[in-house]
């Protein structure tokens, strides 16, 4: 029976809580200030041919110089949380383990501007922006880069542990390693399935490091998380399973279980024999969560190949010649039933729902959090008596939606703490550039002016239903 979520009242429970989020990258500029040192989407982004139009994020919003007024924005719409990421970079620059006292203060004031207007800081150590000369080193393929990030954690939680709230480990690990030693389409833009399979392990690892070194560091008890971006696979059964061994279960398994799953072994023997895994791996990955990020924008639908025609990889994901996909070569991803966003993928607020309750069946002593679920939509700027506006029609009922998907599966038993809506403001949108907007929030890229659009004004009222 099709579900009308707009038709859900959007009453959450107390201590659930709504805010938005943004990556460090793609929002701060700034990108030579305060000592901070290349990462590896400063060297992808200028490298012709790699992003959109040749854009980069070396100014982006310029966040790192409108940190004050970018937080009186969010205590006006009354945000409850906000998660932002911290550049590795920044704060430890030439990949070093000397803080930046620059770099390390920018965070610290915006911990301290966030709890001076009552919002939650939701800190995430890794939004995909690794330092140039761990790369140069090996990058995530290399096992030493797991216990540089743990060392860079510890550094981190040092500094501002007495005052976070909650601790991600990793953003999208899926992205940084498929994409990134994968596919091709983000940074490093490496192409080769063995690298992208020990990327894969070495993230997990990296985040089994840091874990211990958070709750060592850490003086005032945050929770601990980890982001993931789950494809929620539709269609034939086989290749539906294959995809989520890939995609999904690659993490999960090892995160939550401690262990890697036979079919996702057996279905990349082709391409790499796992031998990265040494003993005792298994059981640093699997640490104690205190919430599990979840982030969803879209369905997939896959079927196997059969190799009569043209193979389809309509997978939503940037196409520049590699896969982000090793071992799945007999999968093909077909085109999806519209309505879609202006990155071309479906609207399908009921794959949230089915996520959040699969997940909730998996693991059903593990709270979650929504971390990320927002659209793209090319806006359209409108002076009115009060002010420039954006009637963002779309945007907004795409957000109805999504929260309604949501709190349907909370009805359903679901132990969901919260939901942050991607992005806060428009922003560096990796290899597209400036050319898609996810923001809540119009930012001007020739004059950095904010406009707040009719989906933040939305999101707001939602927020003061509740405190109400």
């Amino acid at each position: 029976m099709h579900t009308d979520y707009r038709d859900i009242p959007l009453q959450f429970p107390p201590g659930f809580v709504i805010g938005s989020a943004t990556a460090s990258y793609q929002i701060e500029g700034a990108a030579a200030e305060g000592g901070r040192t290349p990462s590896i989407w400063d060297t992808f982004s200028h490298t012709p041919g790699r992003t959109w139009n040749g854009d980069t994020g070396d100014i982006a919003c310029d966040h790192y110089h409108h940190l004050e007024s970018d937080l009186d924005l969010m205590a006006r719409l009354g945000l409850e949380a906000y998660r932002f990421s911290i550049s590795w970079s920044r704060v430890l620059p030439n990949a070093g383990s000397v803080v930046s006292p620059d770099g390390m203060g920018f965070y610290s004031r915006l911990v301290d501007g966030l709890l001076a207007r009552g919002i939650r800081p939701i800190a995430t150590l890794y939004h995909w922006d690794l330092p140039q000369e761990l790369e140069d080193a090996g990058g995530w393929p290399n096992r030493s880069t797991a216990e540089r990030f743990a060392e860079y954690a510890a550094r981190t939680v040092e500094a501002l542990g007495d005052r976070v709230h909650t601790w991600t480990t990793l953003n999208e690990p899926w992205c940084a390693a498929y994409l990134g030693y994968g596919s091709g389409a983000h940074a490093p833009g490496r192409t080769n399935g063995a690298d992208a399979l020990a990327a894969v392990h070495h993230l997990n690892l990296a985040h089994g490091l840091a874990v211990p070194e958070i709750r060592r560091a850490a003086t005032n008890d945050p929770d601990v998380s980890v982001t993931l971006n789950f494809h929620v696979a539709r269609g034939e059964e086989e290749a539906v399973r294959g995809v989520e061994a890939l995609a999904n279960r690659a993490f999960t398994s090892p995160l939550l279980r401690g262990r890697y799953d036979d079919d996702l072994l057996a279905q990349t023997s082709a391409v790499t024999d796992w031998s990265f895994v040494q003993d005792g791996d298994l059981e640093r990955i699997h640490q104690p969560l205190d919430v599990l990020g979840v982030n969803y924008y879209s369905t997939v639908t896959v079927r196997t190949w059969d190799g009569s025609a043209e193979k389809v990889r309509n997978d939503g994901h940037k196409d520049v010649g590699g896969s982000p996909w090793p071992g799945l070569d007999d999968v093909e991803f077909l085109p999806q039933e519209g309505p879609y966003t202006d990155m071309g993928w479906n609207i399908a607020p009921d794959g949230l729902e089915d996520l959040l309750v699969s997940l909730s069946e998996q693991f059903p002593a593990q709270p979650l959090m929504v971390t990320e679920n927002g659209a793209a939509f090319p806006d359209v700027v409108t002076e009115t008596a009060d002010g420039p506006r954006v009637h963002d029609a779309d945007r907004t009922d795409y957000l109805v939606r999504h929260f309604g998907a949501a709190r349907r599966a909370m009805d359903r038993g679901v132990d969901l703490r919260g939901y942050l809506v991607w992005s806060l403001l428009d922003n560096f949108e990796w290899g597209y550039g400036y050319s898609k907007r996810f923001g809540i929030v119009r930012v001007d890229y020739d004059t950095r002016e904010r406009i707040v659009k009719d989906s933040a004004r939305w999101l707001s009222g939602v927020i003061a239903q509740q405190e109400a």
